[in-house]
């Protein structure tokens, strides 16, 4: 499995509203230049996000992106199956009517258990814990930080 551009490009925009805060009103613009996305495919992943509500668009000329939940609260794989939908290796494992002989397939039994596993350790990993280590911005974000110079979560 590889993840899309379009999965790429949305981790990235989670990170930075979460490097923001929630609530905070983030023009699209801004995002696009901080994390290297194209002004139209962000529009088009932050569609994807707002539907399984991770963000709220606001229309407008001082429209942006809202964070709407904690970034302790999202994990990775929320925001990559938000656009990819949910991963699978392969159809046998998602369908069993692709393949006849999936139920009782050793091979299948395998990509169960890989699937399994790449989706428990991205549900793993929150966009808080993200921001404790460097990321892919191209752009020192500003961070809020707690009393102890850690980020807040």
């Amino acid at each position: 499995m590889r993840l899309t551009r379009a999965g790429e490009y949305a981790v990235r925009c989670v990170l930075y509203l979460s490097a923001k805060g929630k609530g905070t009103l983030i023009g699209r613009k801004e995002i696009a230049e901080h994390c290297d996305i194209p002004d139209k495919f962000l529009a088009k992943i932050a569609q994807q996000l707002a539907r399984v509500k991770l963000i709220e668009i606001s229309q407008g000329a001082r429209g942006g992106y809202v964070l709407k939940r904690e970034p302790r609260d999202i994990s990775l794989l929320e925001v990559v199956e938000a656009i990819i939908g949910e991963i699978a290796l392969n159809d046998c494992v998602t369908s069993s009517a692709v393949c006849r002989a999936s139920g009782n397939c050793a091979v299948n039994r395998v990509w169960i258990k890989v699937r399994n596993q790449l989706r428990d350790t991205l549900a793993g990993v929150s966009f808080a814990e993200l921001l404790t280590e460097d990321s892919c911005f191209l752009a020192p974000v500003s961070v809020p930080l707690d009393f102890r110079g850690k980020p807040k979560r």
